[in-house]
């Protein structure tokens, strides 16, 4: 229980130093927020000024679902449908918030994904 709370708190802290570096200066761009579970992982891009999600990609999804792959796979792929559909919408250059997440593992194989597929961050 004890490490628990921890986690959370680290998460937390490392979330507001994002935000206060990065949110409140380019606030024009959208952002691409990343979350992960112990099963899933989604991404969603979001415009800040007007509170609107543009373009989403999740494991959930019964498209990606069926796919049966889990994992460094399944985030690889979410990066490719994700900056696909952005591309659709007429996105290109996002924000990259891993939402208190270190850059590394599934984070990291998804944001290399839709940068190698179209989306500058």
């Amino acid at each position: 229980m004890y490490l628990l709370i921890n986690r959370k708190r680290i998460r937390a802290l490392r979330k507001m130093k994002f935000w206060r570096r990065h949110i409140s200066e380019n606030i024009s761009k959208p952002r691409l927020c990343v979350f992960r579970s112990s099963r899933h992982i989604q991404a969603q891009i979001f415009d800040d000024k007007k509170q609107v999600v543009l373009v989403s990609a999740s494991s959930v999804e019964s498209e990606l679902k069926d796919l049966s792959i889990r994992g460094k796979a399944m985030a690889e792929k979410i990066g490719q449908v994700l900056a696909e559909r952005a591309k659709e919408k007429g996105i290109s250059t996002v924000i990259f918030d891993r939402n208190g997440f270190p850059y590394h593992g599934r984070i990291a194989v998804l944001a290399e994904s839709a940068r190698s597929y179209g989306l500058k961050f």
